[in-house]
């Protein structure tokens, strides 16, 4: 929204002022001088008040402005803002520069909404799943359902609900079934396009199937998990770490059953550590590349992406890491696929 389109100026009256606000829907009106400063802001309410109190809707709207109204610097940023709006209680904030000119309006609802990311996701849907059989004799793992709909479409739309839009599926096993269900994406508001894998490619191969390069950082992603992860929280650290790719990891836990005999370098006891636990951090299945890492993938051929990554790091490439501390739940085996649909309700609240 322009901000001139909710501004009036100090010399124009309550009712014009109202009239503004009306057409302009957000329930506020900006009051400027001739020169762009802000001197006020009158507000629905400010006015409904005014009506209660016989006010004269002919006179100055800034008998009856707020002339110490919150604002914002145009450099704050957008979680700043929020956390300011809601702190004040507020749903509109002017953005005023240094010299005390207003430069723009922020609507809190329209902050909440998710940021619209051009950045395409490919997911992996053309596994076997061997070992859920035989559920997926008849129906492809990503189509299983988990909280009365399907793996792939609660992974969609937890894309969606952080503004992702553009989806590639690499699909081989019963593909058909797949597309039949999704088909271009249109029903969830997205685009949806297949990567038909003619033999098995790994976990990282399909991507030479892509159309085009990328312009942008890619998130890849298995598509049998269910995970919370803040996808877009993701993307912004892996361009904070300016790295060629980012691994999502997760914390796995080992108890040893025995007790650990430590010794020296002279094979001598120096304590025992009873049942201890080792934590590990193991790949998480969700990715973010770089478009210039797709030079790295052999066209139609196996090829997995812990492959990709070690051969980054030989190269000398940045590579990073992200913890996954979200809720996650790799859905590959029956005992993971019962876990799963108990804990969906919870977890999705759906």
């Amino acid at each position: 929204m322009e901000w001139r389109d909710v501004s009036v100026f100090v010399d124009q009256t309550i009712r014009e002022a109202l009239e503004v606000i009306d057409e302009g829907a957000i329930q506020i009106a900006l009051v400027v001088d001739r020169d762009d400063q802000l001197k006020g802001i009158v507000t629905d309410g400010d006015i409904r008040r005014a009506i209660l109190q016989d006010a004269n809707l002919d006179a100055p709207v800034q008998s009856v402005m707020n002339e110490t109204p919150v604002t914002a610097h145009p450099r704050k940023d957008r979680q700043s803002l929020i956390d300011t709006m809601q702190a004040r209680r507020i749903h509109q904030i002017p953005i005023v520069d240094e010299d005390g000119c207003v430069v723009d309006i922020e609507v809190l609802d329209d902050l909440l909404k998710p940021e619209k990311r051009s950045n395409p996701v490919v997911i992996m849907a053309g596994g076997l799943g061997t070992r859920l059989r035989p559920l997926t004799d008849d129906c492809p793992k990503p189509l299983l359902e988990v909280g009365d709909q399907p793996i792939l479409e609660t992974i969609i739309e937890g894309f969606v609900t952080h503004g992702f839009h553009r989806f590639y599926l690499s699909v081989n096993y019963k593909s058909g079934m797949i597309d039949d269900y999704f088909g271009n994406g249109s029903d969830w508001g997205v685009n949806i396009s297949y990567l038909h894998e003619e033999q098995r490619l790994g976990t990282a191969g399909p991507l030479s199937l892509l159309p085009e390069r990328p312009e942008e950082p890619m998130i890849v992603m298995n598509g049998d998990l269910l995970t919370k992860l803040n996808f877009s929280h993701l993307l912004d650290y892996h361009r904070d770490q300016g790295s060629a790719a980012t691994m999502c990891v997760r914390e796995h836990e080992t108890q040893v059953p025995y007790g650990v005999i430590d010794t020296d370098e002279n094979q001598r006891m120096e304590g025992i550590e009873e049942k201890p636990t080792e934590r590990y951090f193991v790949n998480a299945g969700i990715y973010v590349l770089e478009p210039e890492t797709l030079d790295l993938v052999p066209e139609n051929e196996f090829f997995d992406m812990t492959e990709l990554f070690e051969t980054l790091v030989d190269r000398g490439k940045e590579a990073s890491v992200f913890p996954v501390r979200e809720y996650w739940q790799d859905v590959g085996q029956k005992e993971d696929f019962r876990r799963a649909n108990g804990e969906y309700k919870e977890v999705f609240g759906v």
